[in-house]
């Protein structure tokens, strides 16, 4: 699934094993989400955190994720 492609409503697992749920409809590396952790919080999220769906990301967004991350994730 590309990560332009998730829509608003979309639940996902992030990489720490909090399930969260996306709430707008953007694109890019950033988004909305409400995220059901220790507390119910909405904030933003990286969506190179989600851990499922798998997502998979354009040239443009793995150079940009390369550029935040300092190089750790690919």
């Amino acid at each position: 699934m590309l990560s332009n492609t998730i829509k608003k409503g979309t639940e996902v697992v992030l990489r720490n094993g909090w399930k969260a749920r996306i709430e707008d409809n953007e694109r890019g590396l950033i988004r909305l989400a409400t995220v059901y952790g220790y507390f119910t919080e909405m904030g933003s999220i990286y969506m190179f955190d989600i851990a499922e769906p798998k997502i998979e990301f354009t040239a443009a967004q793995a150079k940009q994720i390369k550029r935040i991350t300092g190089g750790l994730k690919s």
